[in-house]
């Protein structure tokens, strides 16, 4: 299953990834309303505590850079992204209790459900990263081909929602996986713009 989310992510979705996250007030002036599902960041809380979160974040970051970049590479991903879904699902640690959080469901740094997933690994290892990150690539690729004629920024949200879906089990009914509740991806886009503008 890795090797297929490798062999079907060209180099345009790190370049586009690249592309989108690091324009400096896209993404945090696309702050919705609506929260997809219990998130680590209240969307009440406005685009200044996103910001003191995300600065918070970064410090704890730093001891997962090298496995986050690590798997980046080997997945073609930008590591930035990979670092704003562990900041947006536990804080990067700070949220979880043992590895898990307050229900004793959800694991890891990027929170897969075990109800529904066999979690890889110790909650803060590469393994973990890797496999929850190989689960990003491939609702990103879903929404590449199911829907070809989106655009790139298009693909890129539908697959982070579509990440959401699946590590919590959700139901995706409508063609886009956001739906109405577009708050989440609009986080993580965020915190990828700071987390890429400071070294990820």
């Amino acid at each position: 299953q890795r090797r297929r989310a490798i062999t079907m992510v060209p180099a345009l979705l790190l370049l586009g990834l690249s592309a989108l996250i690091g324009e400096p007030g896209r993404g945090f002036g696309l702050l919705g309303k609506a929260p997809l599902g219990k998130a680590a960041f209240p969307p009440s809380a406005g685009v200044a505590a996103l910001r003191r979160t995300a600065d918070a974040d970064i410090i704890r970051l730093r001891k997962y850079e090298i496995p986050i970049k690590r798997v980046a590479r080997n997945l073609c991903l930008d590591p930035a992204l990979i670092a704003a879904i562990i900041s947006q699902e536990s804080r990067a640690g700070l949220l979880l209790d043992n590895g898990w959080d307050q229900a004793q469901q959800r694991f890891g740094l990027m929170q897969i459900d075990r109800r529904y997933h066999q979690p890889y690994g110790t909650w803060d290892s590469e393994e973990h990263i890797n496999q929850c990150s190989t689960m990003l690539v491939l609702g990103i690729n879903e929404m590449r081909a199911r829907h070809p004629t989106w655009t790139w920024d298009q693909q890129l949200r539908g697959g982070i929602c579509m990440y959401r879906a699946r590590i919590g089990n959700i139901p995706v009914y409508d063609e886009d996986p956001c739906g109405r509740d577009n708050y989440y991806v609009n986080s993580v886009i965020g915190r990828a713009q700071y987390f890429k503008r400071h070294g990820f």
